[in-house]
């Protein structure tokens, strides 16, 4: 058990080693993720009141249009309309898994905005400002994903991004839905942290927390996302990457 009000580097260690084994005995890269979010959810406990720091923590990945199932592909489309043009490589930021204090927050086929991003242009990125500041602080470059000829952008290195954070979410125009969750929910703070795969998909975990997150508490969590790697690289190379969707 540990709280994001006094992490420690000892207690990332412990929540980092605990990380790395969630790619033992699956085939599927959602379960990898599903286990990622309730294991950092479950762990970070506030000390005082037994109650769990994190109301939602949510496992994103991008994915080309043309992997999407079709039910994914119809609610992208919906979000592009008629703005944009829908291209079988577009990579889409897509919800893979989430943990929350609500039912619905624990299936991620009942998200109403958030199922599945296009990241289609710079225009439709900077119109979600949560993912436009996620994304510009991970240091991926939105403009690689745009590119007809993505392997001419130079790519950020796999295990150096920096880390999402946003120390007071009251007011922050990046997290657009203040009354209904920031203020209901008690958000004090917003942590990301993610990296890069082989496949040259980017992944991130989200974290809303109640408790008040320092600069220096969030610069540990760039290591983290080297042992959810990992644990994400254990995953079969032959198993489907959205198992489990196609049922939905």
């Amino acid at each position: 058990m540990s709280s994001l009000a006094h992490f420690t580097l000892a207690e990332m260690t412990e929540l980092g080693a605990m990380l790395r084994q969630m790619g033992e005995r699956t085939t599927s890269i959602d379960e990898v993720a599903q286990r990622v979010v309730d294991a950092i959810r479950g762990e970070l406990i506030d000390r005082e009141t037994g109650q769990r720091e994190c109301p939602l923590v949510r496992f994103f990945m991008t994915m080309p249009y043309e992997a999407l199932d079709p039910e994914l592909q119809s609610f992208a489309r919906r979000l592009l309309g008629e703005r944009e043009t829908v291209r079988n490589e577009m990579r889409c930021l897509t919800l893979m898994a989430t943990s929350g204090d609500r039912p619905c927050w624990n299936d991620r086929s009942l998200s109403v905005r958030h199922r599945t991003i296009p990241l289609a242009s710079n225009e439709m990125v900077n119109g979600a400002p949560m993912i436009a500041r996620l994304l510009d602080q991970l240091g991926v470059r939105v403009d690689a994903f745009l590119s007809e000829a993505p392997e001419l952008i130079e790519k950020p290195a796999p295990d150096s991004f920096n880390v999402f954070f946003v120390p007071e979410a009251l007011g922050s125009d990046c997290i657009p839905d203040q009354k209904d969750f920031v203020e209901a929910f008690g958000i004090e703070s917003v942590l990301g942290f993610g990296g890069m795969l082989p496949s040259e998909e980017i992944f991130v975990v989200i974290l809303f927390s109640r408790a008040p997150i320092t600069r220096e508490v969030a610069s540990l969590f760039r290591t983290l996302a080297l042992n959810v790697k990992i644990a994400l690289l254990g995953v079969s190379a032959e198993a489907p990457q959205r198992e489990g969707l196609d049922a939905q």
